[in-house]
C-alpha cells in the first residue's frame, strides 16, 4: 500500500464497507452517519459501514494479525488498522443512575451528543429521509433531553479517561425561532467551564441570527449549519423543511456565523448519493467556500430504520470525483480541516476530503494529520 492510495482506500471503504470477523466498537442509530465501525487506518481516524447488508459484498475485510490488525482486499494486505476499544467512561453512571454512554458517545477522539433527541420534523411530512435521530431514543439507547450538568460530567470523564479532544453538540429542530440553538448555549457553557474543550454546535438556521453571539459567548468555538444538498430538487425530496429555508436562508445564517466565529469555523454537511446533480454540488461547495464556510462532503450512510434505509452509498468513483474537484478549491481559499477547532470538519472520520485537501496542500498523501491522543488508541 503506497501512501498516495490512502485517500482512495478510505473512499472505497466508506462506499463499500469493511467486513469484519469479529464485533468491533461501532456507532448505532442517531442523527448523523450511523451503524459504522470506528477504526484508525494507517493512523487516520475513519468510520466505515460494518453492519449493513451491502457490506457482505465488500472486497475489504478486517483481519487480526500477530501484532495488530490489517485491512485486506481479497487476499492482499492494503493497510494497517487500529481498533477503537470501548471507552472507559462508558462504565460510569450519573448519581441518578443514567449510564454515561446514554448521554454522549465517543466517536474515536470526538465526544458527541444530540442534546435534544427529538425533532419537530420526525414522523410527519417534513422528516429528513436520511436521518435516524429518534431511532436510538425508541431503542432505549439514549435519553430524550441531556441536562447541561450531566453533559459536563460526562465530557470531563471522556477527556480524562479516554482522551476526548473536542465536543460536538447537535439537536433535533424545535418549533421555536431559535430551532433549539439556545438550549445548546446552556449545554456548551457547562461543558466549557468543566473541561475547557473546544466545542462545535450544530443547528438549523435560527430566525434571530443574534443567537450566534449567544453561542459564542457560551463557549462554542465552531458551528455546523447543514444544508445537506445544493440540489434544490433533491433537498425538497429528502429534507422539505430545510428546502423551505432555501439556499438564501442558509446564506444569511452562514454569513452571520462567519462574522461571529471566523472563516473556517463554520461548516455545512454535503451528502453525496441522494440523486443530486454533481455540477450543482461542486458549484455549491465552491460558493460556500468563498464565504469562508467549510463544505464537509460525505457519502450517504443509509441508516437502518430511516426513510432511506434501502438506499446504497454512492460509488467510490462518484465520491472521489467530487473530492478531487472540491479539495483543491478549499486549499485555494485557505480552508483547512486542521484549522477547524471542533466538530465533524475537524474530526474528518466520515469523509476522505480532508486527506485530499492535505494532499493538494502539501503534495503528499495527507496522512500526517492531527496527532491522535494516545489514550484513544488503546487496542481491544
Amino acid at each position: 500500500m503506497t501512501p498516495p492510495d490512502l485517500g482512495q482506500l478510505i473512499t472505497d471503504l466508506q462506499s463499500l464497507g469493511l467486513r469484519t470477523e469479529m464485533a468491533i466498537e461501532a456507532r448505532r442509530g442517531g442523527a448523523g452517519p450511523a451503524d459504522t465501525g470506528l477504526v484508525w487506518i494507517e493512523g487516520v481516524p475513519v468510520t466505515v459501514p460494518v453492519a449493513a447488508g451491502y457490506v457482505n459484498q465488500s472486497p475489504y475485510v478486517l483481519r487480526h494479525e500477530d501484532d495488530g490488525w490489517g485491512v485486506y482486499k481479497d487476499s492482499a494486505r492494503v493497510a494497517s488498522a487500529t481498533l477503537a476499544s470501548r471507552p472507559r467512561y462508558y462504565e460510569l453512571t450519573t448519581a441518578d443512575g443514567i449510564p454515561y454512554w446514554k448521554i454522549a458517545l465517543l466517536h474515536l477522539d470526538s465526544l458527541a451528543s444530540t442534546v435534544i433527541q427529538k425533532c419537530a420534523y420526525w414522523g410527519n411530512e417534513d422528516q429528513c429521509a436520511f436521518c435516524g435521530i429518534e431511532l436510538s431514543l425508541e431503542a432505549g439507547r439514549t435519553v430524550a433531553v441531556k441536562r447541561p450538568e450531566h453533559l459536563a460530567e460526562v465530557a470531563l470523564a471522556a477527556r480524562d479517561l479516554d482522551g476526548a479532544a473536542d465536543v460536538t453538540l447537535t439537536t433535533g429542530s424545535t418549533r421555536g425561532p431559535d430551532r433549539g440553538a439556545l438550549y445548546l448555549t446552556r449545554c456548551a457553557r457547562a461543558i466549557k467551564e468543566a473541561t475547557g474543550l473546544p466545542i462545535e454546535a450544530q443547528f438549523e438556521p435560527p430566525l434571530d441570527l443574534s443567537v450566534m453571539d449567544r453561542l459564542r459567548d457560551s463557549g462554542v468555538d465552531s458551528v455546523g449549519i447543514h444544508i445537506e444538498s445544493f440540489d434544490p430538487a433533491v433537498l425538497a425530496r429528502v429534507a422539505p423543511a430545510k428546502a423551505r429555508t432555501g439556499f438564501d436562508g442558509y446564506v444569511r445564517a452562514w454569513q452571520r456565523a462567519v462574522e461571529v466565529f471566523g472563516r473556517g469555523q463554520v461548516s455545512t454537511y454535503v451528502i453525496l448519493g441522494m440523486g443530486e446533480d454533481p455540477e450543482m454540488t461542486v458549484d455549491g461547495c465552491r460558493r460556500v467556500a468563498d464565504m469562508g464556510v467549510y463544505p464537509f462532503v460525505v457519502p450517504l450512510r443509509p441508516v437502518p430504520g430511516s426513510l432511506m434505509e434501502d438506499w446504497l452509498p454512492p460509488s467510490s468513483s462518484e465520491v472521489a470525483r467530487v473530492y478531487q474537484r472540491v479539495a483543491p478549491y478549499l486549499v485555494e481559499r485557505g480552508l483547512h480541516a486542521a484549522d477547524v477547532k471542533a466538530g465533524c470538519a475537524r474530526c474528518q472520520a466520515c469523509s476522505a476530503i480532508g486527506l485530499m485537501e492535505r494532499r493538494n496542500d502539501h503534495g503528499g498523501d495527507g496522512a500526517s494529520q492531527r496527532v491522535t491522543n494516545p489514550l484513544s488508541l488503546r487496542q481491544v
